[in-house]
């Protein structure tokens, strides 16, 4: 058997629909329609245009569909950094340490480095509609409970096992808009569905502020996050149905058995069996084994995971430079954050105006998905543009500056950060492919540590060195890493070609043909 047919098999099985965003695939050989057509006419498949496939859903049905996932991501993120408006009223009921307090929001994170290990493999085993409805159902019982905690104890372990299921969304969000868009038409969905981890941190602090400043006790803010949960969960029930499509293809055999009272029929995954060291293979070690072989990965996962601390970082930093530096109220410091959401608004906008046509125009050019490094032409921008944002809040933190400063500066790092996150992502789905899973597995569970450890630090880092110096050095961090995408573009090929797990390879021109030597090179 060819590698070609050993890949077609594993997309069948698993169907992680980031796989389809394919190399240039060579026509089918002889041997290749003799299989097909050889093929068990009771293995049952979607038929073409049919409409019990998501990909042929209607746009207006796919679009709502890609609404919902990013309000479910909204929610999540949302609920992640609310507490910071809020921990004043906490601290002054419980008495606890300001850093105790400050575990509110690094253990909600936290619990993101559990859920995508989980989740994730879960609603390829089960469907992502039953993983939605499970999931958010005890997501919102735990708001419940942090509304009616009594003590320090029960505020945490409640945010721990809260992040832990609101991470659901996180990982099934995406793979719903993999399920429902095609390779080609994903674009677009991706980028608005963006917005969400980026707005709800913002969104948070806000909300919880004003509700300070009103003089409302602080469990409000939780009886909030259990309303909209619950909103959630009553819209996923009403509104999301099943897109995966092996369960879909499962329950398509079963209806055509019950119909015809024939047996034969089966879909593949009736016949794929796991042993548990598959099963934990899959879940556990394969992400991380990904990260210690795959330089690729884990040089983009460090970068991408420093940019989501810094996000983090913020919710403490912020407060000492609005409210302690400039006298403004928690809820005025809340409203701070919002230039950081839009600014990850325009970004997307831009992105849609811009790098989306101009992949498409290069796919049409080229009669094939670009090389994936292709992804990474927007981070040429973005890189250089966020380490300015970074010292630009370390020269505009002192109260002597007019406050619009370090807000213009939060705007650009949250376009930094949207085109970063676009393009960082759609490289690691467009290298690794049928692995993609797992290496934005990987991703999410050390991005999600560096999100949970930075607020814990971030309060003493600004008060020792000073709002200016705390930035900076978030500065020259970032500076030092701007590098990264440009080593990418250059050598990505050549590492690609060497690579364990990613299956794309160095794209040959369309007027070239491949020697021998380049396809031993080939995976």
């Amino acid at each position: 058997m060819s590698n070609r047919s050993s890949f077609d098999d594993a997309r069948t099985l698993r169907l992680d629909n980031a796989q389809e965003l394919d190399q240039p695939q060579p026509g089918p050989s002889k041997i290749e329609i003799e299989e097909k057509s050889d093929r068990d006419p009771y293995q049952v498949d979607f038929d073409e245009n049919d409409p019990a496939n998501p990909q042929n859903w209607s746009n207006l049905r796919r679009w709502g569909l890609t609404v919902i996932a990013g309000i479910l991501v909204l929610n999540a993120t949302f609920a992640s950094s609310a507490p910071s408006g809020i921990v004043t009223n906490i601290l002054e009921e419980f008495h606890m340490e300001p850093i105790v307090a400050t575990l509110m929001i690094s253990l909600f994170v936290a619990g993101y480095c559990v859920g995508p290990l989980l989740w994730g493999p879960l609603s390829e085993e089960f469907g992502r509609r039953p993983l939605f409805i499970v999931s958010f159902a005890v997501y919102t019982c735990f708001q419940i409970g942090m509304a009616l905690a009594k003590n320090t104890a029960s505020l945490l372990v409640f945010r721990f096992i809260g992040g832990t299921f609101a991470a659901a969304p996180l990982t099934n969000s995406g793979a719903l808009i993999s399920d429902i868009w095609d390779a080609r038409t994903r674009g677009k969905a991706l980028a608005i569905f963006t917005v969400a981890p980026f707005a709800g941190p913002a969104l948070g602090p806000t909300v919880a502020g004003f509700i300070s400043v009103s003089g409302a006790s602080w469990r409000w803010l939780f009886w909030v996050l259990t309303m909209f949960a619950g909103l959630c969960w009553i819209t996923i029930i009403l509104f999301v149905p099943e897109t995966y499509k092996p369960i879909l293809l499962v329950q398509k055999a079963k209806r055509l058995r019950k119909e015809t009272g024939d047996d034969r029929y089966w879909a593949p995954m009736e016949r794929t069996q796991k042993t548990l060291a598959q099963q934990v293979e899959n879940i556990l070690a394969r992400p991380f084994k990904m990260l210690v072989l795959e330089p690729m990965l884990l040089s983009s996962t460090i970068y991408m995971s420093f940019i989501y601390g810094v996000l983090y970082l913020l919710f403490e930093a912020y407060p000492i430079i609005f409210t302690k530096g400039h006298g403004f109220n928690a809820g005025i410091s809340g409203l701070m954050f919002l230039p950081i959401a839009l600014g990850g608004v325009v970004a997307v906008i831009l992105y849609l105006l811009i790098w989306n046509p101009r992949y498409e125009r290069e796919t049409a050019r080229l009669g094939h998905a670009p090389p994936p490094e292709y992804r990474l032409h927007l981070t040429m921008f973005a890189a250089p543009l966020f380490s300015i944002a970074c010292f630009w809040i370390g020269g505009a933190s002192s109260p002597d500056v007019n406050y619009w400063a370090p807000l213009m500066a939060g705007g650009a790092m949250g376009f930094s950060i949207s085109w970063l996150f676009l393009g960082f992502f759609n490289y690691i789905i467009d290298t690794y492919l049928m692995m993609a899973a797992s290496a934005l597995a990987a991703n999410t569970v050390v991005r999600s540590a560096f999100g949970a450890a930075f607020p814990l630090f971030a309060g003493d880092m600004y008060e020792a060195l000073n709002p200016h110096w705390a930035s900076y050095l978030l500065g020259f961090v970032a500076l030092a890493m701007v590098p990264l995408p440009f080593i990418f573009i250059k050598f990505g090929a050549k590492l690609r070609a060497r690579s364990r797990f990613a299956p794309t390879k160095p794209v040959v021109p369309v007027e070239q043909t491949p020697t021998k030597e380049s396809e031993k090179s080939e995976v």
